[in-house]
């Protein structure tokens, strides 16, 4: 006996829709079961981890402010898989895109401008797309496989970054304390509504963003020439596409909002540049993109989602004395169930049973 994945015919547009909400049903049930052999209440656990965070207006506007980066990213790594491009270093280049927006604090602490904030989210983009770019040039010059280099890529960027927050840019005023100074206020990305939304301009910046890229993977010619490449490179050659073009496309774009996350999120969260300025955002940004179906405006819940697991999760240590691994444990059986729940959707399992040796025999 054997067990065989056989292509569906045709796609059920009905199943396409409740896959997300069926993964969710079944990621609430699995963590039921986790709670339960943790020796904790199941129904309280679960209560504690998605609800209570909804019921505090503090709790909403630090929900917006994790979800920002988490839809940044997932937005363009699920333009560059739908291209068929698998960015995997979304969390390096979000690294260096903080890196690189922070030198101008760093580097020129005392100037005071209008300029300077755009200045900085320009180069935090600039630097994502930089170190996006190496991937892609391994893939389309020297036909490297892009998961690896892009995920090797990011441990690169992590010491680097830890590296600069403990040595060259450390605060010499920091009292022992690794990061740089803390950034003037010019150069912080300010509340969307002082007092009331105490949020970032990073969440407003997703949310363009993620209506840009709906735009343009449904009315525009770019976008349907991601969508040809990414489902046959041949169609592609035929209406006159470039595959390695497609390439660059992909991974500057993924590697450009990642960057523009990272410094977003050290600008308005942390207010300077610290060796941990990410709880994975890099990595959770993938269980968002497909949770939203690849789709821009799906990405924009589901990032309020997986945003709602990080805010429940440090709230839940607290409340129910769980431990933070418990959260990634979470968004792990997310991830888990969205794919299997996709796969269900385009293939239907068959069971071929093989007949034995002696009657294949008898046979002949």
């Amino acid at each position: 006996m054997r067990i065989e994945l056989e292509k569906r015919p045709q796609l059920s547009q009905l199943y396409g829709l409740l896959s997300p909400l069926l993964a969710l049903l079944l990621t609430l049930i699995a963590g039921a079961i986790m709670f339960l052999l943790l020796g904790k209440d199941p129904l309280g656990s679960l209560d504690a981890l998605l609800v209570e965070p909804l019921l505090d207006p503090w709790s909403l506007n630090e929900l917006a402010k994790k979800a920002a980066p988490l839809i940044l990213i997932g937005v363009g790594l699920a333009v560059c898989y739908r291209s068929n491009n698998w960015n995997i270093g979304a969390e390096g280049q979000y690294s260096i895109g903080a890196i690189l927006g922070s030198a101008i604090p760093v580097y020129f602490y005392d100037w005071q401008s209008p300029l300077v904030l755009p200045l900085m989210l320009v180069l935090g983009a600039l630097g994502g797309a930089l170190y996006a770019s190496i991937p892609a040039l391994l893939k389309t010059h020297f036909n490297t496989n892009e998961i690896l280099t892009s995920l090797m890529l990011t441990y690169i960027a992590q010491l680097f970054l830890d590296w600069l927050t403990r040595g060259p840019w450390r605060n010499p005023d920091g009292h022992g304390f690794y990061g740089t100074r803390d950034f003037s206020p010019d150069q912080v990305l300010p509340a969307i509504w002082d007092d009331v939304i105490t949020a970032h301009w990073g969440f407003v910046f997703a949310i363009i963003v993620a209506v840009l890229m709906w735009f343009m993977m449904r009315y525009t010619l770019k976008g349907f020439e991601v969508v040809v490449l990414g489902q046959s490179d041949r169609a592609g050659r035929f209406a006159g596409f470039s595959a390695k073009k497609m390439v660059w496309f992909g991974f500057l774009l993924s590697g450009a909002l990642a960057g523009l996350g990272g410094i977003s999120e050290v600008s308005g969260s942390i207010g300077h540049l610290q060796p941990d300025i990410s709880p994975s955002y890099g990595f959770t940004a993938i269980i968002v993109a497909f949770l939203g179906r690849l789709n821009p405006l799906g990405i924009i819940a589901s990032g309020l989602v997986l945003a709602l697991t990080y805010i429940g999760g440090e709230a839940a240590q607290l409340s129910i004395g769980i431990s933070d691994k418990v959260t990634r444990v979470f968004q792990g059986l997310l991830l888990f169930f969205v794919l299997s729940c996709d796969t269900l959707i385009y293939y239907k399992i068959r069971i071929v049973w093989a007949r034995s040796r002696t009657h294949v025999e008898a046979a002949s």
